[in-house]
């Protein structure tokens, strides 16, 4: 029963991971305007995931575990380059991405390194999550935000906390997923008086 649990949440997280973020890549096309999504909680959001990615990387923990990170880094700089797109200078882009691959290299320079910025990606996840919902406060316009991406993503890290506690059981792991969670568990009680998500 164990195995089977444990795989199930495996291969449903790879597969929600594998169109995550199409949904939301797909409202952003359709309305070709990255108005409702904020900059800083999406280079927030992949800077965690690639910290995420590299600790387990270093650690070497199973392929499976963390085998949904590459795909979501992946749609994300794909979102990144759309927000760019409709602000209108996709090269700005850049150096964004410059520091990011060469962060990928500095993190492993020593095991502190790599230990301190996987404790500081439980609050860079969090802050990520805390500057969307900001956001959508403040102007009070979902604009292009998909809610099904928020509620996969929901899905998501509450199946990861599952798998990492019956594979690892690694504490600085569990938390980094338990804040993000309750952030994306949040949103379905944001007022729909100002935010109309399109669910798509």
């Amino acid at each position: 029963m164990t195995s089977e649990l444990l795989g199930f949440c495996n291969w449903s997280t790879l597969g929600v991971c594998a169109a995550l973020k199409l949904p939301q890549i797909s409202a952003l096309l359709a309305a070709r305007s990255a108005r409702g999504l904020s900059l800083p909680s999406l280079l927030l959001e992949l800077a965690g995931f690639l910290v995420f990615l590299r600790y387990q990387c270093y650690y070497e923990y199973p392929l499976l575990t963390y085998l949904e990170y590459p795909i979501l880094i992946a749609q994300d700089v794909i979102l990144l380059l759309c927000v760019f797109h409709f602000s209108g200078n996709v090269y700005r882009a850049v150096p964004y991405i410059a520091l990011f691959v060469t962060s990928w290299f500095l993190l492993t320079l020593q095991k502190w390194v790599i230990d301190l910025a996987m404790n500081l990606c439980t609050f860079i996840s969090a802050a990520s999550k805390f500057a969307q919902l900001q956001y959508l406060w403040k102007t009070r316009d979902s604009g292009a935000v998909s809610a099904l991406t928020w509620s996969l993503a929901s899905y998501t890290c509450a199946a990861r906390i599952v798998t990492t506690l019956m594979t690892t059981n690694d504490l600085t792991s569990k938390q980094k997923l338990f804040l993000p969670t309750s952030f994306l568990n949040f949103v379905p009680f944001v007022p729909p008086s100002f935010v109309n998500c399109p669910v798509v």
